[in-house]
This record gives structure tokens, sequence and C-alpha cells, in this order.
């Protein structure tokens, strides 16, 4: 029992399970805007098992993948994945047993989301190769997590509507933006290695700029969702703290790079739960 325990542990240290709450406040949120309401105990299992299936499954390709890459850097040298906890056939059978699960999922839900499932775990897996050769990983990785709110509305309605992509658009800028954040701990590595992040290819200064850019982009395309699916004045104020959070993010990050961590995690883990419960909130009150 005690090696069982012990194997869960590695492997949720692999996928790091936890940060599964930046993707799932915004399945939701579009969830509940899709429905105008309570979507019903059956979706909300099956999202639940899509997502963190999804997300598994992009983890453990970029882990798997990354492997040459995490084994240099002294950031990542202690990860399951290359310090010999996980063996890599072990890693190889639980990116297959998710992304298996993830298309089971999706057949459940709907033909137009057992169709989308290929091409969605296609692009989860483009990340680890992008950063490779392209400076636009960033909003790959930015992209993977912003096809979630189309995702939850799909599973709703069975179709994709104009204010979800607004919505989505919104969270690729935000994940592309701090994730620019978080490069910054690596930029003498991923120099030294010749990866392709914006901190590496274009330093920091420009880095910071950047991000700000894509932050007021998430903000404005947030905006835009609101507009769109005609919400109310809980969901305006889902944006401006939405804009206040993100300003305190830079604000963290400029003052000191060492509260990287502080402001990727902490930050950016209460800003997807805070929009979910007051667009939740707009949508009981109208």
């Amino acid at each position: 029992m005690q090696k069982l325990l012990k194997l869960f542990s590695d492997f949720n240290e692999f996928v790091m399970f936890k940060h599964t709450i930046f993707s799932l406040p915004f399945i939701f949120t579009a969830m509940i805007v899709a429905a105008q309401g309570w979507f019903g105990w059956r979706l909300l299992f099956l999202g639940l098992i899509a997502a963190a299936s999804a997300r598994n499954f992009a983890m453990g390709v970029n882990r798997y993948l990354d492997r040459d890459i995490d084994r240099l850097n002294p950031r990542t040298a202690s990860r399951p994945s290359v310090d010999g906890r996980i063996k890599e056939e072990w890693q190889v059978a639980f990116i297959v047993i998710n992304a298996i699960i993830f298309i089971v999922t999706a057949y459940f839900i709907n033909n137009l989301a057992f169709y989308l499932s290929f091409p969605i775990l296609a692009i989860l897996a483009a990340y680890s190769y992008f950063k490779r050769f392209s400076a636009l990983a960033h909003l790959v990785l930015g992209l993977s997590l912003g096809l979630a709110p189309i995702a939850g509305v799909i599973a709703v309605e069975a179709k994709i509507t104009l204010w979800s992509v607004f919505l989505s658009i919104g969270v690729m800028f935000w994940v592309a933006g701090f994730d620019l954040l978080y490069s910054l701990q690596d930029i003498e590595f991923d120099q030294k290695m010749g990866l392709y992040s914006i901190p590496s290819q274009y330093g920091h200064r420009c880095t910071l700029f950047l991000a700000k850019i894509f932050h007021f982009l998430s903000v404005l395309f947030w905006l835009f969702f609101v507009i769109e699916a005609n919400l109310g004045l809980f969901a305006y104020v889902a944006v401006l703290v939405s804009t206040m959070m993100l300003w305190y993010e830079h604000y963290l990050v400029e003052k000191d790079f060492l509260k990287i961590d502080r402001a990727f995690f902490t930050v950016n883990g209460y800003l997807g739960i805070i929009f979910f419960f007051f667009i939740v909130l707009d949508v009981l009150v109208s």
C-alpha cells in the first residue's frame, strides 16, 4: 500500500495535478453561461474527467519529450520524469491511457466533442515541439488552455459560439502572458540550450513588455466575451478584478524576479476561481 501511495505521489508530481485549476474555472464558466445556470451532474462529471485527462496527457507528453532538457536544468533535474522515479515506459503508458480516457469521455459528451478530441490532443502535444524551433511556443501553450471554454460550450450546446471564442482568446493570452513571466527564470539556460523562448531570444525587458500586452489583450477579449454573452454587472466586476490581479502579478515580478513562483501559482490560481465566482453570481441574479 505504501509503494502504491508513493507511486501516486510521484505521478502527481510528474504532471503537477493541482495546476489543473488554471483551466477548470474557464471550462465551467463557459458551461454555466451556455446553460444559463446549472448544466447537470452528468456534464459536471464528464467535464471533470475530460479536463483532467486532457491536462494529464499534455503534461505527460511535455515531461516525456523534455527529458533531455530537464535533466540538464538545475531547476527541473529532480522531476520524476528524469530522476528515475517514473520509468520511461510508464510515462508512455500514462500518456496513452489519458488520451484514451479523453477520447472516450468526449464520445459520451456528444458527436462534435468526439470529432474534435483528436485535433485537440494534437494541439496539446504541440507545445513541447514548438519551443525547440519557435518563440511562438508561449502562444501554443496559451492555445492549449484556451481551448477549455470552447470545450465547455461544445459540451452543453454541441456548437461553438462567438462569446466562447472571445473567452478562449482571453484565456490564451492570459496563459501566454504568465508563461512569459515564468520563463524569465530560465533565460540563461534556454540561451545555452538554444531554446526559442521569448526571454532567451529578446531579453527580460521585451518579455515584460510583451507579457503586459498579452494581459491587456486578455482583459480586452474577456470584455468582448461579457458584451457578446449579454452578461450583467457582476460579469464586468469579474473583468475588473481580473485586471487588478494581473496588474498585481506584474508588480510582483518587476519588483523581484524571485517572486515569479508566487505570481505564477498564487495570483493566477485565484484569478480563474474569482472570475468563475462572479460569472456564476451574474447568471444567478439575471
